[in-house]
């Protein structure tokens, strides 16, 4: 640590030797000091120069210096910015001050480097710290631009690239995001998550051929990867290989048995090669181990109406519905204690319904409410239970009439609409759930569900495209959430950069 701030020491010492219109004897004779690494004497020198000249710049620059390397950072701070309220660009100063908030990671640093870049526009030193310290505020456009700026600086920092393709990432710049991973790669050719990252994004912008090309090597040195081998399966199928596909999923399943996304990602190829009952008996054996999980009873309803097994796929709708809204439930007990803590004279129950009724007389206009208590009354019976108290429906169509575009509100009227056989008010608040939210795949396991039992045999072929539109949305959900977990990015402390 020594080593490094006496190398910070020399390279402010030089800029405060080539800056100064006078080479004192005093100034000289503590820069030697420092050289020859008597810091304590060289302090003692300063602090005897500032009590002659408490105004001069450069001796209070020094003390920063010193103090510095002796790891005294709170005091050198102090010191450089007497310094600055002095001479307010002096350079070495600056440059004093911010090599310590950097590496502090302090955002106070931000507006010291843009006084260095105002009198040096092309410094990439100072444009690389202010955009590492945008990059951790979460500013990534604001750092992109400095990022680009340094391009030649942070060329051999693989901690700034790092940052500069976290951003392009999070930005969604997919493109440049990949020129940057295969710098880091060439750069770090042992790191096989930053090979992985490449992948990652190769496959998702389908240039698989070259996806394959970063993988194989990955997976020749480490088969127990069940991420990767998942990544794998999706490039290969890609390109037409659903054998390799299916074995390297298959092995994702074993290695990694409770992750949802791999038995939704087998139920896919499924799909594609209509080998319907084969994903279903994949679906069996996810479920023995995640029985909590809606998009497993989703994918295998899916797979059941394809087999007109139409009693199961409503079976398994209605108990991806019902986790669901249990899911739902805990948003809105989220909403209701905000309105505990916020409005004025609610008392806290132990019963919610008492709760949410009592708000009710308060904030009769309150559509929220009128939804949440229609959720929790149907939410209390079986799916099968054709018993719905009067007032859930009551609540919910109070719900949208207050607020026409409310979703859920839409949906909880489906589902008591279907469950007392009222196919045709189902299919009609479905429709309209589907208007507002057209991924909404609550409603459209309501509109299957009615069509179904509506009788009308043309409904089919509209039958159909729901279910294809439910798998495109699964799918869809499953990237989402695959993407969220695959990079392997990982946080690390910036470097100082010299």
């Amino acid at each position: 640590m020594r080593g490094k701030r006496c190398s910070a020491l020399f390279i402010l010492a030089v800029s405060f030797v080539a800056q100064a219109q006078q080479d004192t004897v005093s100034v000289a004779s503590i820069e030697k000091l420092i050289r020859s690494q008597q810091f304590d004497q060289a302090l003692d020198s300063i602090k005897s120069g500032l009590h002659d000249s408490p105004k001069d710049f450069q001796l209070w620059t020094l003390e920063g210096i010193v103090l510095s390397i002796k790891g005294s950072d709170k005091d050198a701070i102090s010191a450089f910015k007497r310094a600055l309220s002095l001479s307010p660009n002096y350079t070495a100063a600056l440059e004093g001050e911010v090599q310590l908030l950097y590496k502090a990671q302090d955002v106070r640093a931000i507006p010291l480097l843009e006084r260095i870049l105002k009198a040096d526009p092309k410094n990439e030193t100072a444009h690389e710290m202010i955009a590492n310290l945008e990059r951790r505020q979460g500013n990534c456009l604001a750092a992109i631009d400095h990022f680009l700026l340094a391009s030649e600086s942070i060329a051999t920092h693989p901690d700034s690239l790092k940052a500069y393709a976290y951003c392009l990432v999070q930005t969604k710049q997919t493109e440049r995001a990949i020129s940057v991973f295969e710098q880091l790669s060439a750069l770090l050719p042992q790191s096989a998550y930053l090979r992985f990252d490449l992948a990652v994004l190769l496959v998702e912008t389908k240039q698989y051929e070259t996806a394959l090309k970063v993988i194989e090597p990955l997976m020749a040195t480490d088969e127990s990867d069940a991420e990767l081998l998942s990544l794998a399966s999706e490039a290969y199928e890609a390109v037409g290989n659903t054998p390799k596909a299916v074995s390297l999923l298959r092995q994702a399943i074993i290695l990694s048995p409770a992750n949802a996304n791999y038995y939704n990602a087998f139920v896919l190829i499924c799909f594609d090669h209509e080998s319907f009952q084969v994903g279903i008996d994949m679906l069996d054996a996810g479920l023995k181990r995640i029985q909590d999980d809606p998009s497993l009873f989703t994918s295998r309803g899916l797979l059941y109406v394809q087999l007109s097994e139409f009693d199961k796929a409503e079976n398994d709708f209605n108990t991806a519905e019902r986790l669901d809204s249990k899911q739902g439930l805990s948003g809105y007990a989220k909403t209701l204690e905000e309105l505990q803590k916020n409005l004025s004279g609610v008392n806290p129950s132990d019963n919610v319904l008492t709760e949410i009724r009592s708000q009710l007389k308060s904030h009769p206009d309150n559509p929220l409410l009128y939804c949440l208590l229609a959720k929790v009354l149907t939410s209390e019976g079986s799916e099968s239970d054709s018993n719905v108290p009067d007032e859930a429906l009551t609540s919910a169509l109070m719900a949208v009439k207050l607020k026409p575009d409310l979703v859920d509100a839409r949906d909880i009227l489906a589902n008591i609409y279907t469950r007392t056989g009222q196919y045709s008010l189902a299919i009609e608040q479905s429709r309209l759930a589907l208007q507002y939210s057209p991924s909404d795949r609550i409603a459209i396991y309501h509109l299957i569900l009615a069509l179904r039992h509506s009788g009308q045999k043309e409904q089919r072929g509209e039958i159909q495209a729901l279910v294809k539109r439910l798998a495109d949305l699964q799918q869809s959900a499953r990237e989402l959430e695959t993407e969220k977990k695959r990079y392997k990015l990982v946080e690390d402390q910036p470097e100082q950069l010299k």
